[in-house]
């Protein structure tokens, strides 16, 4: 039975004090989230402390970081190892965001490492695929996300895919308010899916300009299993209502 989950990935965004502020609100709004859905928040990596501290008084949100490093120490300035965040009880990272992939030139051998790792610290590494407009233009989007898939976890055995999330994420629809329609979305889950043995009870969130308006189509289709969800993760009230939209019957 695979679980829906509802991650907020808070980008580049809340000083110490309002990350804390929105983990706040978040935990006070809790009593909310249907029992189904499982919830993280991934705040950037100088509010990390701070919010998992205020999170241990509220079970039901989970710590998760933006990215990692696939090293466990070493000469890597500006990086965060696992062994830091698993010091820190994270259980979630995200890897391979498209962000990530298009502005600091990470590629899928990176990701690959970095799941590795994630898996070997106990945190749930979060794999990011997705294609681009241009990709998506010219038809390439199925084989872009295969791909992105496959070589993610290349590194992986067939029992520890009991332990990763994939999250599709049509690069075009992330931060534009334009979001991938959910049938259409949902066809492409489904090849991503289909395109290693082993995905079938693996979680697939869908990512790109989700918000509360569209929760609850994405919700309905078979293979979504929750959403990561960007901007309108900022607003407690907002990501609530994404959260409670998610709630589906357990497949």
């Amino acid at each position: 039975m695979r679980r829906t989950l509802v991650a907020g990935n808070w980008k580049m965004h809340k000083t110490v004090r309002e990350a804390v502020a929105l983990a706040h609100a978040l935990a006070q709004r809790s009593t909310e989230f249907p029992a189904a859905v499982d919830v993280a928040v991934c705040p950037p990596f100088t509010a990390l402390e701070a919010v998992g501290h205020r999170l241990r008084e509220c079970p039901r949100i989970a710590l998760g970081a933006q990215n990692m490093h696939w090293e466990n120490h070493g000469p890597f300035t500006g990086e965060i190892s696992p062994v830091m965040l698993a010091d820190l009880e994270v259980r979630y990272v995200i890897v391979g965001h498209s962000e990530r992939r298009m502005y600091c030139g990470e590629m899928d051998e990176a990701c690959a490492k970095k799941v590795r790792a994630a898996l070997a610290h106990g945190i749930v590494p979060i794999l990011a695929v997705g294609e681009t407009l241009a990709e998506k233009e010219t038809g390439l989007t199925l084989d872009v996300v295969r791909r992105q898939t496959r070589a993610g976890f290349s590194a992986v055995t067939a029992a520890e895919l009991a332990h990763v999330v994939l999250a599709y994420e049509p690069v075009w629809a992330i931060g534009t308010g334009r979001s991938d329609d959910p049938t259409n979305a949902n066809a492409t889950m489904q090849a991503i899916r289909e395109s290693l043995a082993g995905l079938s009870d693996v979680p697939i969130l869908y990512g790109g300009s989700v918000k509360p308006e569209n929760m609850e189509a994405f919700a309905a289709m078979p293979n979504v299993d929750g959403a990561l969800v960007g901007g309108a993760s900022l607003d407690a009230d907002s990501f609530t209502e994404i959260v409670r939209g998610a709630r589906v019957v357990a497949r």
